[in-house]
């Protein structure tokens, strides 16, 4: 019997790159490859890269520095790029770091395999295309292994939205959804192999459309599954928020109260540059229908400062749209330039004034996000458990409000939704104990 080869895989960035590991290291299973925690234990190190943030091209050929040493000891040993950097560098990157065998764009990888055995006996494969063919249905699969109680479900990808911060549209292409029928199939596989929750994930997946179907009708069709006890989505775009999707929120038990929309900034002259193409008056007043269909929802978003020409009154009316949404979750950077994007040869906004902007945003997102914490301590909530924690006899699970939540349990009890009383919230988790 032949020896499996190993595969690490090293994933930055979004829950889309999660969902493309996986399927990459499907893909390399059925060429007999099995994955391994460890680069200096494998015989393929894939890294599946993203370009949201900054100098992150920067960040992959450092990595690959690493591997210099492992790639002179083994001679053998095959290094590809994936991802978003690899669409946006293709050449560039063998150019800098000849050790590199494959490239290989995020709407590419199902050729992966193809493109190692073209190089195993030397040379270099480079694909960065866009393909018309659909990508998972080309994708070979490995062995069905048992999956942990969560997972990644990849609905939708691209964007057509052209945000003058953004990469993605460049990256990733136009939106694209995938047929329905397909991702219910592939939900009963998931649930076949141990899921009891599936987060559906677009680049802007609430634009969801396919064959007449939009997100709210495959999160109705897919509540409908045995076995599958909740539903996530992220992320959205507030323009895509329409009246289907939010009833849904009130209407489906299955599908969580929580939901990612991100904002980012209260200044509607800073979202007119953002070419973001809502003001904050409109996403308040999509908050406002989303509360009235679930009250208890809990609210994230996303927010850049010191976009160029963001001036302090600009960067106050971010503050006052926090202060009256009081995210219970939310993600703040300072913003960072991406070559080739609108926004990325425009005046600048002052590095320290964006560090000290940056820092009273985040002030106040914390203090909002422990008090929704702190609103959890005393009530009973169902948590998924999902795997062992630190400690022995521990439990770590997911709240419906996506608050990592531990406690003391059997290991047995994993995928098992269970009734945890909350004593009290950490930083950024809660504890808890088992309700008999």
């Amino acid at each position: 019997m032949t020896e499996s080869k190993k595969l690490f895989i090293k994933t930055y960035g979004c829950q889309m790159n999660v969902y493309d590991s996986e399927r990459m290291g499907d893909a390399m299973g059925a060429s007999g490859y099995e994955t391994v925690d460890s680069p200096e234990a494998a015989d393929m190190i894939l890294l599946n890269t993203c370009h949201i943030r900054e100098k992150a091209a920067e960040k992959v050929y450092s990595e690959l520095g690493r591997y210099k040493g492992l790639k002179a000891d083994n001679p053998d040993l095959k290094i590809g790029v994936a991802g978003c950097v690899a669409q946006a560098e293709g050449e560039e990157i063998i150019r800098r770091q000849p050790m590199v065998d494959v490239v290989v764009g995020p709407q590419a990888y199902h050729r992966l395999p193809d493109m190692l055995a073209k190089v195993k006996n030397g040379g270099h494969a480079i694909d960065t295309d866009f393909p018309e063919e659909d990508k998972f249905t080309k994708l070979p699969r490995g062995p069905k292994a048992k999956r942990a109680p969560s997972a990644f479900l990849t609905v939708q990808e691209g964007c057509d939205k052209f945000c003058a911060f953004c990469v993605v549209p460049y990256t990733r292409g136009a939106e694209v959804s995938r047929p329905p029928e397909r991702l219910l199939a592939e939900a009963r596989d998931l649930i076949e192999r141990g899921v009891a929750e599936i987060n559906l994930l677009g680049q802007n997946v609430n634009a969801y459309e396919a064959e007449g179907w939009s997100l709210a009708r495959l999160i109705r069709e897919m509540a409908k599954l045995d076995g599958l006890e909740r539903i996530r989505f992220t992320t959205s775009h507030p323009n895509d928020m329409g009246d289907d999707l939010i009833e849904a929120f009130g209407e489906v038990e299955k599908l969580m109260p929580y939901l990612h929309l991100p904002v980012q900034s209260g200044s509607d002259k800073v979202l007119k540059a953002m070419n973001r193409k809502h003001t904050a008056e409109s996403y308040l007043k999509v908050l406002e229908r989303i509360r009235a269909a679930r009250p208890d929802i809990a609210l994230s978003g996303d927010f850049i400062v010191g976009f160029p020409g963001e001036e302090e009154a600009d960067f106050q009316a971010t503050l006052d749209l926090c202060k009256e949404v009081r995210y219970a979750a939310a993600y703040s950077f300072k913003y960072s330039p991406r070559p080739g994007t609108p926004a990325a040869d425009r005046s600048h906004v002052d590095e320290a004034v964006k560090g000290e902007r940056l820092q009273r945003l985040q002030t106040l997102l914390t203090e909002h996000q422990w008090d929704f914490q702190q609103s959890m301590v005393g009530k009973t909530l169902p948590v998924l458990l999902e795997r062992a924690g630190r400690d022995e006899g521990q439990m770590m699970g997911k709240s419906p409000f996506l608050h990592a939540v531990h406690l003391q349990a059997d290991a047995a009890m994993a995928g098992q939704i269970k009734n945890v009383k909350i004593l009290h919230s950490e930083r950024n988790s809660l504890a808890g104990e088992l309700v008999d």
